[in-house]
């Protein structure tokens, strides 16, 4: 897909290779379709080409096809409802139309990203948690599932988040995913909690053959804790989306430990606009 989006040179881009050759050049926009032909993650496709669009000379329209809402990835629901948002403060904005979901093994969901490229990127400072004020989800079944799977899902989690947050009204809504919008069976649950000052948590899980569905609500419910637990401003599936370096500093002045804190990709600027 990236080959394509810059009209690179790709070498040994097939199954059993172990070394491809990648050569780049000018980042174009356009239409671009990239078919996973499994339940391949159309959000790591989203996330892997999001980067060349911003910095392409036009805009772009990217049909990806795939898993939705697939393991090893975050949901499409974590991208709409998540990672949206939050990368929209940089100063750009995207559309991401769901098409039709798609579950393991076999995948055939369909979302259309749309996005304009941007000269570059505005800082944003993302430090003050806040305090928790809502937390909401959804818990959906598709394809031959009873919506009892849906419903049990939601129960677990709130139960869950109860025991230790007892103040707040949890609102879990147990969705039917209509035929004409999901294609195969799944289930799963995303569950956010918001705060004062604007930052966005989630845990998430999907259900499996032989797990029962109180285990998939508690298992989401869970991770949402433990990434309240930590105290930071994002969660840690938002966390590692770019690469830092932390590195001592050499100051001879520097009296206390000083480290300086480096990202890949700050301050670049596109250069076709």
């Amino acid at each position: 897909m990236i080959r394509d989006l810059c009209d690179g040179q790709l070498e040994g881009a097939e199954i059993g290779s172990t070394e491809i050759m990648f050569t780049p050049e000018k980042i174009k926009g356009g239409i671009h379709t990239a078919d996973t032909k499994t339940a391949g993650s159309v959000c790591l496709l989203m996330q892997v080409s999001m980067p060349c669009v911003l910095f392409a000379a036009s805009a772009s329209e990217l049909r990806l096809k795939g898993g939705t809402n697939a393991e090893m990835a975050p949901q499409i629901d974590y991208t709409t409802m998540v990672f949206k948002p939050i990368v929209e403060k940089f100063g750009f904005k995207f559309n991401c139309d769901i098409k039709m979901r798609g579950y393991y093994p076999k995948g055939g969901g369909e979302v259309i990203v749309r996005m304009s490229p941007v000269k570059q990127l505005n800082p944003i400072n993302l430090t003050d948690r806040g305090s928790v004020t809502k937390i909401y989800g959804r818990a959906f079944v598709a394809g031959v599932l009873p919506f009892k799977v849906a419903k049990d899902m939601a129960a677990a989690a709130v139960r869950c988040i109860r025991k230790e947050i007892r103040d707040l009204y949890v609102n879990i809504q147990p969705v039917q995913e209509p035929r004409d919008q999901a294609f195969g069976n799944g289930n799963g649950i995303i569950i956010i909690a918001e705060t004062s000052t604007g930052c966005l948590f989630a845990g998430s899980s999907l259900g499996k053959r032989g797990v029962n569905a109180d285990k998939v609500g508690i298992e989401a419910a869970e991770m949402l804790l433990a990434n309240l637990r930590h105290g930071g401003a994002v969660d840690e599936y938002l966390q590692d989306q770019a690469k830092f370096s932390v590195k001592k500093s050499e100051d001879e002045d520097a009296s206390k430990d000083t480290y300086v804190i480096e990202c890949q990709g700050i301050g670049m600027t596109n250069p076709y606009l």
